[in-house]
Formats: C-alpha cells, sequence, structure tokens
C-alpha cells in the first residue's frame, strides 16, 4: 500500500463513519489538530503513540499503523498553480503578499526565514455581521542566514543588527 492510498483509505473511513476532523484530533490526541490532519493527510509523521491512536480508531493494519510513523514524501498539491479555489487563495496570498512578509519579516528579525519546521499554526472562526472570517495565525521559528567566510567585523549570522 502506498501513502496516498492509505490517505483515500482514511477519508473513506470518516465519511463512512460521518466523522468531523474534531472528532479525530480528540480520539488522538497530543498534537496540534493541523499535525494530525496533515499527517492523515499523508504530508507528516504521526509519533508511535498516536500512529497507536489512530490505528485503533481507523482499524488499521499494523503494517498502515507503521506507514503513519514514517517521515512522508511532502508535497500535496499535484499542480502549480493550484487549481481548488480554497488552496489557491494561499498561492494568491503569498503572490500577492510574498514580497511584502519577506521584507516585513527580515526588517524585524534580519536576513533569514521563517521556519516551517520549528512551526505552530492555530485556526479560528471570527464572528463578523458580513460572513465569519478565517482566521489564521503562523508562528515559525526564525532562522537566520549564516555567512561563511566572515571575518572579525562580520557577523557570523543575519540576525538584525542593532
Amino acid at each position: 500500500m502506498k501513502r496516498a492510498d492509505l490517505t483515500e483509505k482514511l477519508l473513506d473511513i470518516k465519511r463512512e463513519k460521518g466523522w468531523s476532523w474534531a472528532h479525530i484530533h480528540e480520539a488522538i490526541g497530543g498534537l496540534s489538530p493541523f499535525l494530525i490532519t496533515a499527517a492523515c493527510m499523508g504530508q507528516m509523521k504521526l509519533p508511535k503513540a498516536q500512529a497507536k491512536r489512530a490505528a485503533e480508531l481507523f482499524g488499521l493494519t499494523a503494517a498502515e499503523e507503521r506507514m503513519l510513523n514514517e517521515a512522508p514524501y511532502r508535497g500535496s498539491i499535484p499542480a502549480m498553480p493550484p487549481t481548488d479555489p480554497l488552496i489557491y487563495r494561499f498561492y494568491e496570498l503569498v503572490m500577492v503578499y510574498g514580497t511584502t512578509f519577506k521584507e516585513l519579516i527580515q526588517e524585524e528579525f534580519g536576513d533569514g526565514i521563517m521556519s516551517a519546521i520549528d512551526f505552530n499554526m492555530e485556526m479560528a472562526r471570527e464572528a463578523n455581521n458580513k460572513g465569519d472570517r478565517v482566521k489564521l495565525t503562523m508562528s515559525g521559528k526564525f532562522l537566520p542566514y549564516k555567512y561563511y567566510g566572515n571575518d572579525d567585523d562580520t557577523p557570523e549570522y543575519g540576525f538584525k543588527e542593532g
């Protein structure tokens, strides 16, 4: 069985049982709802305890449980630009605001990147009389670039200089 087949199996069981993602998160526990969902979608690895709980919840084989505990090949978007309207909006967001994100982050922190590995994300629903809003909060560790071959008066890393 391939990871994509396991993802389809999990989605089929979710659909057949009428489960919500909140139900699945509560049953597996121990991690962010985003990470658990991403693991079920084949994009993240579950630690052994959570893989065992997922296997029990979904009625998986031992091999499928082990697969949930393996590091996957990440990157679920089959074509660029994405064709799904919701995913496309994120793509569009980066196309329009990507350089702005870069400028503002690097002005505040220095020459580097925001980690998507040492990372947390939360989602909330905000009531609004014009239509509810989606609030996403992303928190990633700042990772400065290392300046190789630097001499004594050159910083070793790209942190913002005072």
